[in-house]
């Protein structure tokens, strides 16, 4: 890739130099042609306006005497002859390097004796003083004829134009050599990320996807490794939850598994009884596995880009909802703090699923009878859906564990989870874009809230309960 910039570069810097000593040849060319019709002109102008004779003051009386006094006053430039013609005389010319071989060059005798005549212009080519222009200007009067030629040699500005192309063409090809080698440094400084990439991506496997590519500047370049980068963190993601999903199966179903094993080989085939007995003792524990394995599955496709489903949300009807399914996970005292008014976009399904999990833990950690109360408020830019409960509350130092998963406070008797609910609610949050957060309840037991952002207002919106008795929906919410 270096090379092919270097060389498109090379390239294009060497076309344009060649237009443009092209160019410079074609109009210093014209120029050249322009100044000599302009001093071929300036020469017949004062030719034609000479018609006294300085010697005596009158008109002249014959074409040679015109001829010779036009000639003597006159001072031609360097790359200029003049030459008079008189019939039947010898041609009289002015001072000029060429001399006499100009006059006997015999393609300048058979351009004067064509043009004789109507007189006019025409170009010649000679071995000994290149292009020549030769210009015939007839004179006509009562005591005889003749005709002035103007020579013209382009020789010396053709020789100087050539001079200066060829300083042209050495100072282009030195460039071009600077520009080329200048392309190929500076396209391998920018190509250099490209290499770096590539180090760094023949470095990853499928067991490391920790490297990063190294983000420099704000170019294209840095916007892919930007893109790559993203792509490698969705893959570690990925790759870890799969990790994760496999070390915690493996982990969690031993047990149960193990004591499938050993209520099998310790079973007697004689006995009902005990046969009935195992039979339900192992359906209870294929149900634990189940929902286990239901549980880290869940887990497992939370960063997953099509875990939500979002639309539109009424929240007060929402949060109703919740308590009215909420009252099948236990006899508790079921209470609606409040709800948050307006609609709102996430997947319904998914934030039920995380509040009730909250009201099952509230239900596992307290009594019956004991107060459990759930609603929900918008302000500041968030919505917050929250589960308070009258129980034995959350350790402040273990609010961190418990929303790890298989992390756990303290166990009540009876409590057969397997420490996954609160990561299941942490990640659904998450998904949305928030946060879990543990507090205490007043005056004691555990308050959780489900803190999402809500970008759609920045004032508080709760609507008070109007009553903190139970509802009366029934709940279609199947308990797990």
């Amino acid at each position: 890739m270096r090379t092919r910039i270097a060389g498109v570069i090379a390239v294009l810097t060497a076309v344009a130099m060649t237009g443009a000593g092209v160019l410079v040849y074609a109009l210093e060319s014209a120029r050249i042609e322009r100044a000599v019709n302009a001093q071929i002109d300036q020469e017949i102008a004062e030719f034609r306006e000479l018609r006294i004779d300085p010697g005596t003051g009158e008109e002249f009386a014959d074409v040679g005497s015109l001829l010779n006094v036009f000639l003597t006053r006159n001072v031609p430039d360097d790359d200029e002859m003049l030459v008079g013609y008189v019939r039947g005389e010898v041609p009289e010319r002015t001072r000029n390097r060429y001399g006499q071989e100009v006059l006997d060059e015999p393609a300048f005798r058979s351009a004067v004796s064509d043009l004789s005549g109507a007189g006019g212009t025409r170009v010649i080519e000679s071995p000994a003083f290149g292009e020549t222009w030769v210009t015939v200007v007839p004179v006509v009067n009562t005591l005889g004829s003749g005709a002035l030629v103007i020579v013209n040699f382009l020789a010396d500005e053709h020789d100087e134009l050539r001079r200066t192309l060829q300083t042209y063409a050495l100072v282009a090809l030195l460039s071009l050599g600077l520009i080329t080698t200048i392309a190929a440094f500076q396209s391998g400084r920018l190509l250099a990320p490209l290499r770096t990439l590539e180090e760094t991506a023949r470095e990853i496997t499928a067991t490391d996807l920790s490297r990063r590519l190294p983000e420099r500047g704000n170019d294209d370049i840095t916007a892919l490794t930007r893109t790559i980068n993203g792509m490698l963190e969705r893959l570690d993601s990925g790759f870890a939850a799969q990790r994760q999903f496999l070390d915690d199966a493996g982990h969690e179903l031993k047990t149960p598994l193990t004591v499938l094993r050993g209520h099998l080989e310790l079973l007697d085939h004689g006995d009902p009884e005990d046969l009935a007995d195992t039979r339900d003792l192992l359906l209870d524990e294929v149900d634990r596995m189940s929902r286990l394995v239901g549980d880290l599955i869940l887990l497992a496709k939370a960063r997953r880009p099509d875990f939500l489903v979002t639309s539109e949300v009424d929240l007060d009807q929402l949060t109703r909802s919740v308590l009215a399914k909420a009252t099948a996970l236990g006899e508790r005292d079921w209470q609606l703090d409040g709800t948050a008014s307006g609609t709102v976009v996430l997947d319904e399904q998914r934030v039920t699923q995380a509040v009730l999990q909250l009201a099952d833990n509230a239900v596992k950690h307290t009594d019956p009878g004991a107060l459990v109360a759930i609603g929900s408020a918008r302000a500041g830019g968030r919505l917050t859906l929250w589960v308070r409960d009258a129980g034995d509350g959350i350790a402040p130092e273990d609010r961190d564990a418990v929303l790890e998963r298989f992390g756990r406070s303290h166990v009540r008797p009876g409590d057969d989870g397997f420490g996954l609910g609160l990561s299941i609610v942490s990640a659904i949050a998450h998904a949305h874009g928030g946060e879990v957060r543990i507090g205490d309840a007043e005056p004691h037991g555990a308050h959780v809230e489900i803190v999402l952002p809500d970008p759609a207002t920045s004032r508080p919106s709760t609507r008070p309960a109007s009553t903190s008795t139970r509802p009366t929906e029934e709940s279609t919410w199947p308990r797990s």
